[in-house]
């Protein structure tokens, strides 16, 4: 296994223009993040600055250290945090500042660092979106402090479930290695059903039975008969799950040297799709993603805002456009009970607004024919 481990770190640190000890890899991204967390000394009481457009397992791994998360709204141009808002929330007892690229954008990282730098404050970039994408000519993640990125089902390459650090702070590393001591390993029940979802997921799954597959997908990972991106737990409480805290196989790690290979012929790919969009939508008067944010945007999902969401959501799954539904809530994808996570909607109307009206175009088909033709009979509900 060691062999595998150093041939899949040293291919991941050659996209980050970094070392391959800088790169730690886990079962799942967010299981990075907990670990960052950990080895930054986050504990009882401390807060840490969260985009208010996130996933819920990102408030998830600082609630599970009794640490608190505090949001910040976000800015409707990028979806990233509203960088002039940062300030506001900043206390004695804040100690991380988590800067998150969504949907594949990274933006206004210079600013956030110097707030950090002028608050003491360490710096985490949240890359599960952003693996390939540059800012400013550097590697998404290249920035900060550390870094996690997400290799699950639909993220820039896949393992199928997984995800890595990227650690850039020296002084961190035995801080990090002495907190992966703690680390399960992988089971042969976990690697027998992400075998099997692999084999799915390449053989069976197509355009025409995406919406089936994916309703199957999340029926079976509820009641844990595969495994699935989130379990129950993580969306309905802030209980740590049961193995949570888990390395990555070797399963995982062939299938990502064999995925990763072809990052750049998907991320050529994703841009292209996106302009193809954009021209589209421009030429309809609707609401694109500004021409000069591209430089920086690698395009994961292409944000689309629509009214009637379920009905768009409708029409997609019988016309077979495998439309995709991030950020569906401020703390997606939970819809309710935000304050188990200590949010308040009132306090973040952009995120809240914006959550409402989004789906995503997807950016990694060859074709983007059946799309356009999509949106042609959606069109008056697309803002």
């Amino acid at each position: 296994m060691r062999d595998i481990e150093l041939k899949y770190k040293s291919k991941l640190s050659e996209y980050l223009h970094a070392s391959s000890d800088d790169v730690f890899l886990y079962w799942k991204g967010r299981v990075a993040l907990y670990a960052i967390l950990r080895a930054m000394g986050v504990g009882e009481g401390d807060e840490v600055i969260v985009p208010a457009f996130t996933c819920v397992v990102v408030p998830n791994a600082i609630k599970y250290l009794k640490a608190k998360p505090v949001y910040v709204d976000i800015d409707p141009k990028t979806y990233n945090v509203a960088v002039s808002q940062i300030e506001s929330k900043i206390s004695d007892k804040t100690k991380v500042l988590i800067c998150q690229n969504t949907f594949g954008l990274s933006s206004n990282i210079e600013q956030l660092l110097e707030i950090a730098q002028r608050h003491h404050l360490y710096t985490i970039e949240d890359c599960t979106h952003g693996f390939g994408g540059t800012y400013h000519g550097k590697p998404n993640g290249s920035y900060c402090d550390a870094a996690f990125y997400s290799t699950q089902w639909n993220k820039p390459f896949s393992t199928g479930l997984g995800g890595f650090a990227l650690v850039a702070n020296r002084d961190l590393h035995k801080k990090i290695e002495q907190v992966n001591v703690s680390l399960e390993k992988t089971t042969l029940k976990d690697s027998i059903s992400l075998s099997l979802l692999y084999f799915v997921r390449e053989k069976i799954l197509t355009d025409r039975r995406y919406w089936r597959m994916v309703k199957m997908y999340r029926w079976l990972s509820k009641y844990k008969f595969v495994q699935g991106s989130s379990s129950g737990v993580e969306i309905e409480s802030t209980e740590m799950p049961s193995h949570y805290f888990k390395a990555l196989s070797q399963t995982q790690m062939k299938k990502g040297l064999s995925n990763v290979e072809k990052i750049d012929t998907l991320l050529d790919l994703r841009k292209r799709n996106a302009r193809i969009y954009n021209e589209y939508l421009e030429s309809k008067g609707k609401t694109i993603v500004s021409p000069e944010l591209f430089a920086d945007h690698s395009f994961l999902k292409y944000p689309l805002l629509v009214r009637n969401r379920e009905d768009v959501l409708r029409m997609a799954e019988e016309n077979c456009v495998p439309l995709g539904e991030w950020f569906c809530s401020p703390i997606h994808p939970v819809m309710e009970h935000w304050d188990l996570w200590d949010f308040n909607g009132e306090d973040y109307p952009q995120a809240v607004k914006y959550a409402a009206l989004l789906v995503n175009l997807p950016t990694d088909v060859a074709q983007t024919d059946s799309v356009l033709r999509f949106l042609d009979k959606i069109l008056d509900w697309v803002e």
